[in-house]
């Protein structure tokens, strides 16, 4: 055989076509969903609460909405009603200017501050770009007090030296800013990627036992009913989810040593998310055999975007954004933030996910309904049902 035969076989030109697929694919899906970063961080709603009295609060409040790169800023809320829906991650920045904040200025307080809240068991980005932000304005309205407050000072220059050293400190700590996080997640970054790295863990191990089991489905046919045959793809789907779950869980243990009962909620959310991710990715191998793994991979490179461990739903492109409301990838990774490292229930999370498994497993279950016909039994196994229907006939005789 000559190299440009060899070349022609079909297994060159599958490796030749996954090459360029899934490089194009890659980089077409990857690329242009980082942009959002950090192209869409005005996308992120925050809110601005001013309780103070005086009119300090008031103008900074002001300026801040004007300058701050956010087009959605909440001003008509309660600090109460901002933080809850910070904990719940609908709002990712909350500045709380307090009800004295003027009169301590004024009497030149060092304790007056503007509290900037931020919740760190939500995306990455959110939590770090906030952070960044909320230094820059602290410097500033350090700088712009600081000023102040000197000015007033240098209309005094005939004063005592114990009064003056007072002064000085007066200046330097007119203003302190107040950064607030809550949900505070573990140093490391092995605990930040946690939600991620557990989720993707089990929709990958899914995936490939989506293909392999289908595989057995269709190899199976004629030796039972199809309805049997998808009752045990679906208990061997589960029996694997819980083995993977336990070995999953057991290197969270060693690496990341959550408490027990976080480990124990850890293991069921993981074989619940090893279910939805088969019966999600099983949809494409029913209807199309191993090639269903063609748009398996995109799906699965979409969701690394669209699961919110990274960039939050309000930042994301449409694509990824209608991917994450039906994404498996989505909902598991919020109620692992939520329940190890949030405030909120992870409950709307976790039905969430079993909206999508459910509704995955209906779809299978018509694919295997209209596209799958049950198969002749073979000459040895029609010979047995023959045999078996006789020896019944008999006994109810």
């Amino acid at each position: 055989m000559k190299f440009i035969e060899f070349i022609k076989t079909k297994g060159a030109i599958a490796s030749i076509f996954m090459a360029i697929f899934y490089a194009l694919a890659m980089l077409g899906i990857f690329l242009p969903g980082y942009t959002a970063i950090p192209g869409n961080i005005d996308q992120l709603p925050i809110a601005i609460v001013n309780d103070d009295e005086g009119e300090y609060g008031g103008v900074i409040a002001k300026n801040l909405g004007e300058q701050l790169p956010f087009e959605e800023i909440q001003t008509d809320i309660t600090n109460k009603a901002a933080l809850k829906e910070l904990e719940k991650n609908d709002i990712a920045l909350v500045i709380h200017i307090p009800k004295t904040f003027s009169v301590d200025m004024e009497n030149g307080e060092i304790a007056s501050s503007i509290d900037f809240t931020v919740n760190e068991a939500g995306a990455t980005v959110v939590s770090s770009t906030m952070t960044s932000i909320v230094t820059q304005i602290n410097n500033q309205l350090s700088a712009q007090f600081s000023q102040q407050t000197a000015q007033g000072v240098l209309m005094n220059f005939n004063v005592p030296e114990e009064q003056a050293v007072e002064m000085a400190d007066m200046i330097e700590n007119s203003y302190v800013g107040n950064f607030v996080t809550i949900n505070e997640i573990p140093d490391g970054m092995h605990n930040n990627m946690l939600p991620m790295f557990l989720t993707m863990a089990g929709y990958t191990g899914a995936m490939i036992g989506a293909m392999q089991l289908v595989g057995s489905f269709k190899a199976s046919r004629g030796k039972a009913s199809k309805t049997r045959l998808f009752i045990y793809v679906q208990l061997t789907a589960l029996l694997i989810g819980v083995i993977s779950s336990l070995a999953a869980a057991g290197v969270t243990f060693l690496v990341n040593e959550p408490s027990g009962d976080i480990l124990l909620s850890l293991l069921a959310h993981q074989v619940l998310n090893y279910m939805v991710a088969f019966n999600f990715t099983a949809i494409f191998i029913f209807l199309m055999g191993e090639g269903g793994m063609i748009l398996n991979l995109p799906i699965l490179l979409v969701q690394t975007l669209a699961n919110g461990a990274t960039i939050s739903r309000d930042m994301m492109y449409a694509p990824y954004e209608w991917m994450s409301y039906i994404s498996p990838m989505y909902y598991s990774v919020q109620a692992y933030f939520a329940s190890m490292y949030g405030s909120v229930s992870p409950a709307p999370y976790i039905w969430g996910m079993i909206a999508v498994g459910l509704g995955a497993m209906l779809i299978n279950m018509f694919i295997v309904w209209i596209f799958h016909k049950p198969l002749p039994l073979t000459e040895s196994e029609a010979k047995v049902k023959v045999e078996t229907e006789k020896v019944s006939t008999e006994v109810i005789a």
